[in-house]
């Protein structure tokens, strides 16, 4: 195959890194695994942005950024630069003439001077009245023609940017191009009002006009956006003066439009943009705070991009209803923050897609949900999590290495003891009895030498047979967990304990109960998004009962029960199948409750408790649960109840 390389213009990096969606994933996890919901987790994880290996900024950093700009904006500058240009050659002018009239004693002289005297105060009306006037200085002629030219060329680039400088020599062919630049333009778009517009009107129009443009617009609809932006940001301009500044700029507009020949083309071509775009803000004032004075088309150009900011900064907030990453503006972010911020962009909204795509998260009825794909990579983050605080030497398999032949083979032997089972090693055997001394060298008839063996030469294969076990994992959910702040420690134990199962001890059978009034079977999959009950009860009965039932159908599985909770039981299952709750416990709820663990103790369970409160009477029953059953009683911080559980779930597993 043959390749054509070229110059890099514009684009996505083509050396960034693939994609990599499990960051993401991981990053909402951290907010999942403390309680957050994943539509929340998603929305702080577009503001964050993907730091590490993507370094992708999020919207809270453009945000920022934006802000900046418009601050930078406000301070640049004040709107009446032209009002005073034109003010400052307009008395230029008329002192050179009145020094020229000066050393003239007749009375057109004075007559002349008593016309200058008569001139109004607002440029607009001075224009106007000196339009006609018979400059007798050259230099004030020149003067202003010059005024004139000024305004011609600040009031076209406040429509057209860029038209200042195509107009920075006086030419009336230049003029007249213009004008039939916009006449074309006002047809072009009359014509596409009709249906009867094509790209080739189009393409033909911009070879013509194309210098004129130097945004260089793909097709009508772009060139439309940004002539509408434009004018509207000439009216914000207009309203944000002072109502004598905004009659006097406007006289000088309207003057200067009808003595180009431009106004009937620039009222058309005005009438049509807005209709095209009455979503722009055409009359919302808008404050500059700057000392330097700006020109029409310099404060426009300001305008126009403070209302692409402000659009912006509103679009990058996304805290209205419905917000969506589709509703920022990708032309507008370019303008505003570069190309680099686009590629930003387009990495956050990659995320809702991806995750979608590669099966991490599902949209019903427009609510997100995580899949069990993602339950099980935020239960293997936990996992490494607890395993991280971990010591090394506490990890490790529940291997039984006194296993029978049924078991797999470990690569390692030992001495052979009576009642063994396992293979015998025939190698490690034959070599110890050669080292013995044990080697026949006698030749014989037909055959070679001879190894004679004793009992302790030999060995046996060594095996191992992972021993099934029937875990129970009890999530206390009540109320009391969140205002206590431990319920979403627990949810991270119940999904790295999850997730040690699967990947360690497949041959298990886990499952986890939650209860608060009632008792309920969780599923791996409702781990992740699973929120406590706002409701008042402790059923630790009902959490044993279905417990029980579970190790009930794996009679020859290893019982392993754990429960994490954070009060004493203050509700039983009625016969009736009905919730109790009474507080202080009654002591029916403590019977039934400590009936069950004793029914716990008869099926050989071992029942540990993790108790993550320190209240008198939880640790009162607790005891008495230990003392009953057996098992033991851990009094872990909610940061370190994971490392508790999984380390203790190992130890029960190895002495099994």
């Amino acid at each position: 195959m043959a390749y054509r390389y070229g110059e890099y213009h514009d684009g996505p990096d083509p050396l960034a890194p693939p994609y990599d969606v499990r960051a993401a994933l991981d990053e909402m996890g951290d907010a999942i695994l403390t309680g957050s919901t994943p539509v929340h987790a998603l929305r702080d994880l577009l503001k964050r942005g993907l730091p590490g290996a993507q370094d992708r900024r999020g919207l809270d950093d453009m945000l920022r950024e934006v802000r900046r700009r418009r601050r930078e904006l406000r301070e640049r500058g004040r709107l009446d630069g032209t009002l005073e240009q034109a003010r400052a050659l307009l008395d230029k002018a008329i002192g050179q003439e009145r020094a020229e009239l000066f050393p003239d004693p007749s009375d057109e002289a004075r007559l002349r001077e008593a016309e200058l005297d008569a001139v109004p105060e607002d440029a607009a009306s001075a224009i106007r009245q000196l339009g006609s006037y018979e400059w007798r200085s050259a230099a004030a002629r020149r003067t202003f023609e010059e005024l004139r030219d000024l305004l011609r060329r600040e009031v076209l680039d406040s429509q057209f940017k860029g038209m200042r400088d195509a107009l920075a020599h006086p030419d009336p062919a230049a003029v007249e191009r213009v004008r039939q630049m916009m006449a074309d333009l006002n047809d072009m778009l009359e014509r596409d009002a009709r249906g009867e517009h094509t790209q080739e009107d189009f393409n033909r129009f911009m070879g013509k006009y194309g210098d004129l443009f130097p945004e260089k617009p793909r097709d009508l609809d772009e060139l439309v956006d940004i002539l509408a932006r434009r004018a509207a940001a000439t009216q914000r301009m207009l309203a944000s003066m002072t109502p004598s500044q905004r009659e006097e700029l406007s006289d000088l507009i309207n003057q200067t439009l009808e003595q180009a020949g431009l106004s009937d083309q620039m009222r058309r071509l005005g009438e049509a943009l807005h209709s095209r775009r009455p979503d722009l803000a055409w009359n919302a004032p808008e404050r500059l705070t700057g000392e330097e004075p700006l020109g029409m088309g310099d404060a426009v150009t300001a305008l126009e991009e403070l209302a692409d900011l402000t659009q912006l900064e509103t679009a990058l907030r996304q805290d209205y209803p419905g917000a969506r990453l589709d509703d920022i503006d990708e032309a507008a972010v370019r303008r505003a923050l570069g190309r680099s911020a686009v590629d930003d962009l387009e990495a956050l909204k990659r995320i809702e897609r991806e995750l979608e795509e590669q099966g991490y998260l599902l949209r019903r009825r427009g609510k997100l949900e995580l899949t069990p794909k993602a339950v099980r990579r935020l239960g293997e983050t936990a996992l490494r999590r607890v395993f991280s605080s971990l010591d090394a030497g506490r990890r490790g398999d529940h291997d039984q290495h006194d296993a029978g032949a049924a078991g797999e083979l470990t690569g390692s032997s030992r001495p052979w003891r009576f009642g063994d089972e396992q293979p015998i090693d025939v190698v490690r055997t034959l070599v110890n009895g050669v080292r013995r001394g044990g080697l026949d060298l006698a030749a014989r008839p037909g055959k070679g030498p001879a190894v004679r063996l004793s009992v302790d030469d030999f060995e046996v294969a060594e095996t191992e047979r992972r021993t099934a076990a029937a875990v129970c994992l009890l999530v206390d959910l009540s109320y009391s967990m969140a205002l206590r702040g431990t319920w979403a420690a627990a949810k991270q134990t119940a999904l790295a304990l999850q997730a040690l199962v699967a990947s360690k001890f497949p041959q298990d059978a886990v499952q986890i109960i939650g209860f608060s009034n009632y008792a309920r079977v969780l599923q791996p999959d409702e781990l992740a998004g699973l929120d406590w009950d706002m409701v008042q009860g402790t059923n630790l009965h009902h959490a044993l009962l279905i417990a029980g039932r579970h190790l009930d159908r794996h009679p020859d599985f290893e019982p392993v029960v754990l429960v994490v909770t954070d009060g004493e039981p203050t509700a039983h299952l009625m016969r009736n199948g009905r919730s109790a709750f009474e507080w202080p416990p009654s002591r029916e709820t403590l019977e039934l409750t400590l009936a069950e663990v004793d029914k716990m103790t008869r099926r050989r369970a071992t029942l540990n408790v993790f108790m993550l409160a320190a209240d008198d009477r939880l640790k009162e029953f607790v005891d008495e649960v230990a003392r009953r059953n057996g098992g033991r009683v851990f009094s872990p911080s909610p940061d370190r109840l994971g490392e508790y559980v999984v380390s203790d779930f190992l130890r029960l597993r190895r002495a099994r």
